[in-house]
């Protein structure tokens, strides 16, 4: 028998080289980290095992961010259905952040970390995969992507049942906690859409605060929800799902005020699209197609945004894409370009229709066309009701009776009426601006009157004198033809 000196001389042996061991592997893993790429880690591990014998059973499913030119929704879903899932024991590292004006945190995962979770007896494992990319491509400097694992045995229940079932839990998550983001163009806010940044739409605006011709409120709501409600009905008729709305009228009428109910009412979210800043029909594509469904497009003062290239003219294609041109515009309207989407609104503004190309307008473009006009006696119970909290006072009859008169818009009433915290106070002002501003049209019509009145005289003296110079003129021809006859007898 061994003595027992010698028993733990081997053992501690055994240990310090199993320590080495160990550390070399740790210190060659490390190495390999640093150079090789996880992912090109277990391919070559992978090989390997089929190559001795013992094939991976493990099928792994690439998730990217994109899916060419567009939005991977299957990425957005997966983004938003693991947000649930932070709670997992795997997980050493997450990221918090909180946007403004929000309650909640939000929590998610942080890169190259395992999820694991079991559904229907099948194990799945997610993990985050960045890229980093050339800064010099013209790609983005990071590529995100999903990695989804399971054993191959379960390959239809993942594509058949779970897939589809994260699509459906995202949306209903989106759905209960949405909150409406308003797009621009450029990196900023609590966002990053790509050449879309975003921040959070907190407009108070809804239809029962606007200020508008309750008729014509009731035909714009009616109009919303027979769209929202027809998604079989445009697959049936052959028609993408999008909705044109173009909203004239004069400055301060409550068109921005309208769109913001738009978004509020159908939960949309806005993509606040500027032409100055667009300058070729590619970029206005690539622009547009990297909107989301479910959103509201505004192009607001289409009439003085952009100076658009002729649409008649006879340039080649190349041409047409390297500058943005009113054709450009109209494809994604209308044209091919328009199926790239679902459940999108298009909205026009402008304060002159009347300058707009006719081909903007045509049903199938512009579909309904909303008149804000000026205020209304209607409108302006509206605002009293929200301003001052009332129904009714004595003053009413004399400010409606003036607003019918007198061309002012709901802004303007409005200012007026947060002018002062007391009720006749702020009736009375607004009746004194009422009164100021009918004193000015009226002197304006006197003066244009005037002003053609003294046109139509200059006018008549000019014919006078036409008139006055031909009677000479003809008096002197016929004294020369008189003279001219005596001297002939």
């Amino acid at each position: 028998m061994p003595s027992t000196t010698t028993v733990f001389s081997a053992y501690s042996s055994v240990t310090a080289s199993s320590m080495l061991v160990r550390a070399v592997v740790n210190e060659a893993k490390g190495i390999l980290d640093l150079f090789i790429p996880e992912a090109i880690q277990r391919k070559i591990l992978s090989k390997l095992g089929a190559l001795y014998g013992h094939p991976n059973s493990e099928l792994i499913l690439i998730i990217n961010e994109t899916n060419g030119c567009t939005i991977n929704e299957m990425y957005e879903a997966s983004e938003v259905y693991l947000r649930t899932k932070v709670a997992s024991p795997t997980l050493a590292r997450l990221a918090v952040s909180k946007h403004q004006r929000e309650k909640n945190l939000t929590v998610t995962a942080e890169k190259d970390q395992d999820i694991v979770e079991i559904f229907q007896g099948a194990q799945v494992k997610w993990r985050l995969i960045c890229i980093d990319n050339d800064s010099t491509s013209n790609r983005r400097e990071e590529q995100k992507l999903y990695e989804l694992s399971f054993h191959k045995q379960f390959k239809a229940l993942v594509l058949d049942s779970y897939l589809p079932y994260v699509l459906r839990r995202s949306k209903e998550i989106k759905e209960e906690n949405r909150s409406l983001k308003l797009f621009s163009l450029g990196f900023y806010g609590d966002d990053d859409n790509g050449v879309w940044g975003s921040t959070n739409l907190n407009h108070p605006s809804t239809f029962d605060t606007l200020a508008m011709d309750t008729n014509l409120k009731k035909e714009v709501l009616e109009d919303l929800d027979r769209f929202v409600k027809r998604r079989d009905f445009y697959k049936r008729v052959g028609k993408p799902w999008k909705r044109g709305y173009l909203l004239y009228g004069p400055p301060g009428t409550g068109k921005s005020s309208l769109i913001a109910a738009m978004a509020n009412y159908l939960n949309f979210n806005i993509y606040d699209l500027e032409l100055a800043n667009v300058f070729s029909n590619s970029e206005l594509r690539r622009l547009l197609v990297a909107t989301r469904n479910r959103s509201i497009l505004v192009i607001e003062d289409i009439d003085c945004s952009v100076d658009f290239k002729d649409r008649t003219n006879s340039e080649g294609p190349s041409d047409r894409d390297s500058q943005l041109t009113l054709s450009g515009l109209l494809n994604f309207i209308d044209g091919l370009w328009s199926s790239c989407g679902d459940e999108r609104i298009i909205v026009f503004t402008t304060n002159y229709k009347d300058r707009l190309d006719p081909a903007l307008l045509r049903p199938g473009r512009m579909d309904m066309h909303i008149h804000m006009s000026y205020c209304t006696p209607c409108g302006f119970k509206l605002l009293a009701n929200n301003y001052l909290q009332i129904q009714s006072d004595p003053h009413f009859e004399e400010i409606e009776n003036l607003i019918k008169n007198v061309n002012v818009t709901p802004a303007e009433v409005a200012e007026e009426l947060m002018k002062s915290d007391d009720v006749r106070t702020s009736l009375e002002g607004l009746i004194n601006f009422l009164q100021k501003k009918k004193t000015e049209s009226c002197d304006k019509s006197r003066a244009e009157g005037k002003k053609e009145d003294r046109g139509v005289t200059e006018k008549q003296k000019t014919t006078n004198k036409k008139q006055k110079k031909r009677q000479q003129a003809g008096y002197r021809k016929e004294s020369k033809v008189k003279k001219s006859t005596k001297k002939t007898r």
